[in-house]
């Protein structure tokens, strides 16, 4: 275990978001005006916090659509991407000491279901042209999505069996996947769930779809509602809150677990479910950016305990109904970014 390495905490400060803008060549060519408009106010929300550095193969074409941000807001760099979930094959902060460092690990697009090299290119790109300063790691030999991991900012790491121990990825057990964590990232507490994963979910159950980390030890967890009729994922988050309620602190103590509501069943045009979700919230700095689903009462409901869980923080809504139509949602399309390795 590396003592003095630990991967951040999302609320500690950040000094920019990025963000892939959907384009022609990406799954969302059917529906691009519909997203383009979900994604202009998703890159604007996140300029009200910090810089949004927005990639695409044309991004800096785009100078003139946001010409109400600030300059020193947005950064624009044209990269060739395969689609938008910069989660998943953005860089990933750890810090030793003072110093920071962006691990660029393998993407292989969640074990090989869709085309990935452009998308798995991204981080080095960015580096080489200038847009991310500072030391580059290169991880590439290990396959690890910012969506599979939740950081306390303290050595703990929140995680899934499910997507972690695939064989299309890595090929290890637990003892394996644990010691390359603490090589990694500094962890020295591994939380596993076993249980969980939504309907429609292409990533094979990230954890930032279920349960996310928060200040004074919380963990947030989406829970089927006692007053509506169960469901197909009713007996999975059952079986995962048995599993959250055992956690341990590393000092031994249960953690505080907060309940998070889940969305009516959304469902695409061939009537298969999509993995909507509020735990993929986004927290930069002061705000949470959080998605919602055209659901008043549940949108509601939602932001109302994010703001019990963080009472330092404000929350704004992000309309998220197109993003969920590929199986995405608002954190899934963002990536946070230290302020030391930016050219601004």
């Amino acid at each position: 275990m590396n003592e003095r390495r630990r991967m951040p905490a999302e609320w500690e400060p950040v000094g920019a978001v990025m963000v892939a803008m959907p384009h022609a060549g990406t799954d969302w060519a059917y529906m691009l005006k519909e997203v383009e408009a979900c994604y202009d106010h998703l890159v604007r929300a996140i300029a009200r916090h910090a810089v949004a550095i927005v990639i695409a193969p044309e991004a800096t074409s785009l100078r003139e659509r946001f010409a109400d941000i600030p300059a020193e807001r947005l950064l624009l760099c044209d990269v060739p991407t395969n689609d938008t979930w910069t989660r998943d094959y953005g860089p990933i902060t750890v810090r030793e000491g003072e110093r920071t460092i962006l691990c660029d690990f393998g993407f292989n697009a969640w074990g090989g279901k869709f085309e990935y090299r452009l998308d798995n290119a991204v981080t080095a790109h960015l580096h080489s042209c200038g847009l991310l300063q500072g030391t580059i790691e290169d991880r590439n030999d290990y396959i690890l999505e910012g969506g599979s991991i939740e950081s306390d900012g303290c050595g703990t790491i929140l995680t899934t069996d499910s997507c972690m121990l695939t064989d299309t990825r890595n090929r290890v057990y637990r003892a394996g996947c644990e010691a390359y964590l603490a090589e990694a990232l500094g962890a020295h507490h591994v939380l596993w769930l076993d249980h969980g994963a939504l309907a429609g979910d292409d990533t094979d159950g990230h954890i930032d779809t279920l349960a996310r980390l928060a200040p004074g030890d919380t963990i947030l967890y989406c829970a089927s509602s006692a007053d509506e009729q169960a469901d197909e994922q009713t007996e999975e988050l059952e079986a995962m809150a048995r599993t959250l309620r055992d956690f341990r602190t590393p000092d031994g103590r249960p953690y505080n677990l907060v309940e998070l509501p889940l969305p009516h069943p959304i469902y695409d045009a061939e009537g298969q479910r999509l993995p909507a979700t509020y735990a993929n919230f986004l927290v930069v700095n002061d705000v949470i950016l959080m998605p919602t689903y055209g659901q008043p009462r549940k949108d509601k409901l939602a932001e109302m305990t994010l703001r019990v869980a963080f009472p330092d923080h404000t929350v704004e809504c992000v309309d998220c109904r197109a993003l969920i139509k590929q199986h995405g949602s608002l954190h899934c399309a963002t990536m946070q970014l230290p302020q030391d390795v930016l050219p601004i």
